[in-house]
């Protein structure tokens, strides 16, 4: 890829299976939508520090992916951006990035740690859908809301914490946690409230 470069297109490597490897130059500020989907055979991508936003379904149902640094330049993840790398275990996400989109890492079956900045404000609906392989997650302080099916069908989440920041929780933001027993939180918290009212053990702690 040529430098002077500074966007990836929509679609610009829409499945292309045999793509192995790729490299995209510093200068690059916008990774757009689908660019890299279905790019089933690429095993590693390297993000520059140049970038600052993230499209929609970008690297959507890259399997061969086992891990993705963001920089920390990017400050918005699109909508489906990961949507589908089975093969991605871990995730973190910069303190930069104030917007995650809806099912931004949904069905990221592998996944299982990812780090959320406290710039984030809100975790949208399926961000994380069926992630069956997270067993616990902290929410951030940062965040004031969790949105429906934000961690619906994570069968292997047991715990969360949910700072005292957050005042808005989905019914069904963690609608089919089978394992889920343990909910941290803050004493007198919107936590212990959602706990109670879903039949989830409160436990307090100080944030």
């Amino acid at each position: 890829m040529n430098e002077g470069v500074t966007s990836i297109g929509s679609y610009a490597f829409y499945r292309c299976s045999s793509l192995t490897s790729i490299v995209i130059p510093y200068g690059v500020t916008s990774i757009d939508s689908k660019a890299f989907y279905g790019c089933t055979g690429l095993p590693s991508i390297t993000i520059p520090d140049s970038v600052t936003s993230i499209g929609l379904g970008a690297f959507g149902n890259c399997t061969g992916l086992p891990s993705i640094t963001i920089p920390d330049g990017v400050t918005s993840i699109g909508s489906g951006a990961f949507y589908g790398c089975t093969g991605l275990t871990s995730v973190t996400i910069p303190d930069s990035v104030t917007s995650i989109g809806d099912e931004a890492f949904r069905d990221c079956t592998g996944l299982t740690s990812v780090t959320i900045p406290d710039s984030v404000t809100s975790i949208g609906s399926m961000t994380f859908y069926r992630c069956t392989g997270l067993t616990s997650v902290v929410i951030p302080a940062g965040v004031t809301s969790i949105s429906k099916y934000a961690f619906e069908g994570c069968t292997g989440l047991t715990s969360v914490n949910i700072p005292g920041s957050v005042t808005s929780i989905s019914k069904y933001a963690f609608y089919g946690c089978t394992g889920l027993t343990s909910v941290y939180g803050v004493a007198g918290s919107y936590a212990e409230t959602y706990a109670n009212d879903y039949g989830y053990t409160f436990i307090p702690v100080v944030f």
